[in-house]
């Protein structure tokens, strides 16, 4: 089936089936305005769906998408924002009362940064600035498994990548002063399609466990 032909009758397909199911809430979301508990920094990564795989309701998150799951820290130069404005949004607006870093396996962003084009060339006007947020993750990476193979590092990577942004997401005031207070709450997550495994990171033991 055609992609765009594909996506229309899924469409209808949903208002005729989950939207009429649950058409109360979608008023009630329309009426009243949403209020989620929780903010969550996804990929972009097709195969990995927060609302699929952690089966949510219309309402129950916010979600802010970009390559690699990865938060700046905090500046107020330059002009767009578009991950600070709606981390912004939801912490100020919305008042979530949790923020999730939702890293995942495979992921084609920081497989990117150990990867070299055979003729030494980089096209990537966007793409490389942008990881370069998590170059940190990578020298460590690179530093203490030099022997590893690209998948074993970019494994490790992908989750040290979850506590940069962590890191960052502090830098930002308002962020700062709800976790201080106890308004707001971070958590760290990853999550591996292939296996289906979640694992949780305890900040306490300083590693992620895996969940059930």
């Amino acid at each position: 089936m055609d992609p765009i032909a594909k996506l229309t009758a899924g469409f209808k397909q949903f208002r005729g089936g989950r939207f009429e199911e649950q058409r109360g809430t979608y008023e009630t979301l329309v009426d009243e305005g949403q209020r989620p508990k929780v903010a969550l920094i996804a990929c972009s990564d097709s195969r990995v769906d927060p609302t699929v795989v952690l089966q949510t309701d219309p309402g129950d998150l916010f979600i802010v998408r970009n390559v690699a799951n990865l938060v700046p820290p905090y500046e107020e130069g330059g002009e767009f924002h578009g991950t600070s404005a709606a981390l912004e949004f939801a912490v100020q607006n919305l008042e979530v009362d949790h923020l999730i870093v939702l890293g995942h396996a495979h992921c084609g962003g920081i497989r990117s940064m150990f990867e070299e084009r055979e003729d030494g060339a980089d096209d990537s006007q966007f793409v490389v600035p942008w990881m370069s947020l998590v170059r940190s993750a990578y020298l460590r990476v690179q530093g203490t498994m030099p022997d590893a193979s690209i998948e074993e590092k970019a494994r490790v990577c992908e989750q040290s990548a979850v506590l940069v942004s962590l890191e960052n997401l502090m830098t930002f005031p308002p962020i700062r002063d709800r976790v201080s207070d106890g308004r707001l709450r971070l958590h760290g997550w990853y999550i591996d399609i292939r296996s289906c495994g979640l694992h949780i990171y305890d900040p306490v033991q300083q590693h992620f466990e895996a969940v059930g």
